[in-house]
């Protein structure tokens, strides 16, 4: 995609930052969707959970990525927590969809990145599944599905769509992984619960990448799984973060304990999720880091 005009949202979190930061180095003008009034021309208002986006600023732009959501591992899964996951990410959606649809075809973005999360298999235990599995059952199979329904709209107006189902981005400020980085450095990290369950990871680089390559590439649509070719156990994960870190990984969590300390979010935990990138390795998409200690590596720097 040449130097264009494009709108994110979510642009302050892990991912949407460093995809600002990407897009800018490349020329791009990069709009970004705030909650307040705007400041400047690169500013655009929007109010996620009040199914709210200000449509005209979207017009004429070539691309719209959205990465808005509250972080679904900050905290425990309440009631609250988990109808404020659902309605940013649902809202949020099906306001940027309509918004879209109602610009003039000229206007009309030619693209529209939404992004998804490996969530939405659920528990897969040893299964190695990718994008041809049905969802899943529980919180966030059904999260999922609901956020990628709510893009209709803009499907329906002719917009490309494109659902990146992200995994564990390994990342050292940030996600799940900007947590367990201080851990490991202190020399207390360690396995969680048995680590035999599947960790699908992705390097921020290669996510970014991803990201960039899904909008930019005509014929793209639908979902891709953005995770490294080879997903690994907690406990090798583990081991790993240990061998570059330089630190012993003696530790272990058991899962009574993170049931207790996570509640309803510790099935994401312990759950086993072993995701392959089948449409994006189709797609022509190389990983700069599909494997574990080099994406660990990256991360540290």
């Amino acid at each position: 995609m040449e130097h264009s005009r494009i709108a994110v949202a979510g642009a302050s979190g892990l991912i949407g930052g460093a995809l600002v930061r990407s897009l800018v180095a490349d020329g791009h003008e990069v709009v970004r969707l705030v909650r307040r009034a705007p400041r400047s021309r690169d500013e655009v208002r929007w109010d996620p959970e009040g199914k709210y986006v200000d449509a005209a600023g979207l017009a004429g732009c070539a691309a719209v990525v959205n990465l808005a959501g509250a972080n679904v591992g900050s905290r425990r899964w309440t009631d609250a927590y988990k109808a404020k996951l659902r309605f940013g990410r649902v809202l949020g959606t099906t306001a940027l969809a309509e918004a879209m649809a109602s610009l003039a075809p000229e206007e009309r973005p030619r693209v529209f990145v939404n992004g998804s999360a490996i969530g939405y298999y659920g528990e897969t235990g040893e299964r190695a599944v990718d994008e041809s599995a049905p969802a899943g059952e529980g919180f966030l199979p059904s999260l999922c599905v609901e956020w990628e329904a709510a893009a209709a709209p803009a499907q329906e107006a002719g917009v490309r769509t494109v659902f990146p189902r992200t995994g564990l981005v390994v990342a050292r400020e940030g996600g799940a992984w900007g947590r367990l980085f201080p851990l490991f450095k202190a020399g207390l990290g360690g396995r969680m619960g048995d680590g035999r369950q599947y960790w699908s990871f992705v390097s921020l680089h290669d996510e970014v990448a991803a990201i960039r390559h899904l909008m930019d590439t005509e014929g793209l649509s639908g979902p891709f799984n953005v995770t490294a070719p080879q997903p690994l156990t907690n406990r090798e994960i583990t081991e790993a973060m240990g061998r570059v870190l330089h630190r012993p990984t003696l530790f272990a969590v058991p899962a009574p304990v993170l049931r207790t300390v996570l509640g309803e979010m510790a099935g994401d935990v312990l759950g086993s999720l072993r995701v392959l990138p089948k449409r994006l390795l189709e797609s022509g998409f190389t990983f700069a880091f599909p494997e574990i200690e080099g994406a660990i590596r990256a991360a540290a720097e």
